[in-house]
């Protein structure tokens, strides 16, 4: 995660040094908190409620003041050049906070407005913004008419109307259906295969897994753990497997050393062991118990388990994540 070196590199496009918060009444929200996120990553921080994503998402986007430490959005410094580093940052944030009574294109031609974009070139940016959510068809109906997920591109689309090189996005999937969210998946990988750096801050782990490269987890104001998302992952020692089997289950499993057995259903077996192990000694054993595997497929939780040792606990919605996952 951390940018090369040499005097030619290009510098990171969030780079944080020892960023600290402590509000007023005593809250130490951030303790000393350093990130690289280079050009072009997608990137995950994650985090259990109160951990210190919102405060440092609250810094980097400059609603909140911090007390000392440095952030440089593409090696501008946010606390000496503002305006220049917002340039460059665009936010999407986990509550809807458009006009329900706006229509989509004037949404987006009014916020670029706020950038100083000159009204007909911002015209021409929200039909590609408005066509890219697939929300163009929608364009003169009133807001407030939308789905739950049409809105929430719709705040992907209005933060895109300044190209920001970096953008970031807070919970954006939090409250709509696996289906819808699947979709807005893929608006986020075009954003990000055309250039765009993002980090994304997200309760669901499968979310993480499937779209990030690089993750960062944050507990009680410090990172725990950073570094690519496959590298994180590879150093759980046990893997997760569920096998679908043919007839019913029987009411007493069998014992498999090194390994944990348990029944999801009648005919779904969970199966927890170590990485080392030979997989065909599991076979063997559930043939001598006369359980005949019809498919098996690598349980979507591991990166669930990583958070859960780093923190102790974990994050809020994982488990309603989870069950839709399944």
């Amino acid at each position: 995660m951390q940018a090369s070196a040499g005097a030619n590199a290009a510098p990171p496009a969030l780079a944080i040094r020892d960023l600290r918060k402590t509000y007023d009444n005593g809250v130490e929200a951030l303790k000393g908190v350093s990130i690289d996120v280079a050009p072009g990553d997608f990137h995950a921080l994650l985090g259990p409620n109160g951990a210190g994503k919102s405060t440092l998402i609250g810094i980097v986007s400059s609603l909140v003041n911090k007390t000392s430490g440095e952030v440089r959005v593409f090696g501008v410094d946010l606390h000496a050049e503002r305006d220049r580093a917002m340039r460059l940052l665009g936010l999407v944030p986990q509550e809807i906070n458009f006009n329900m009574f706006e229509k989509p294109l004037d949404i987006l031609v009014n916020y670029a407005g706020f950038y100083g974009i000159p009204r007909a070139e911002a015209v021409v940016r929200a039909e590609q913004e408005l066509r890219a959510a697939q929300l163009w068809d929608k364009a003169d109906k009133m807001s407030r008419t939308l789905s739950g997920g049409m809105k929430r591109r719709l705040m992907i689309a209005r933060a895109m109307m300044t190209r920001p090189k970096l953008l970031i996005l807070d919970e954006p999937t939090a409250g709509v259906d696996i289906e819808i969210r699947r979709g807005m998946w893929q608006t986020l990988r075009q954003i990000n295969a055309a250039g765009t750096t993002i980090i994304l801050t997200t309760h669901y782990l499968e979310e993480a897994e499937n779209l990030c490269r690089n993750l960062a987890i944050i507990d009680h104001g410090r990172i725990v753990e950073s570094g690519p998302m496959r590298s994180l992952l590879a150093k759980l020692d046990v893997e997760g497997f569920l096998f679908d089997v043919e007839d019913a289950l029987p009411a007493t499993l069998p014992e498999i050393a090194g390994t944990q057995v348990r029944a999801v259903d009648a005919h779904t077996l969970d199966v927890d062991m170590p990485r080392a192990m030979d997989l065909n000694r599991v076979f063997a054993a559930l043939d001598a118990a006369g359980i005949r595997v019809r498919s098996m497929r690598n349980k979507s939780n591991r990166l669930e388990e990583l958070f859960v040792r780093l923190t102790g606990e974990p994050p809020h919605g994982a488990q309603a994540a989870a069950g839709e996952a399944a």
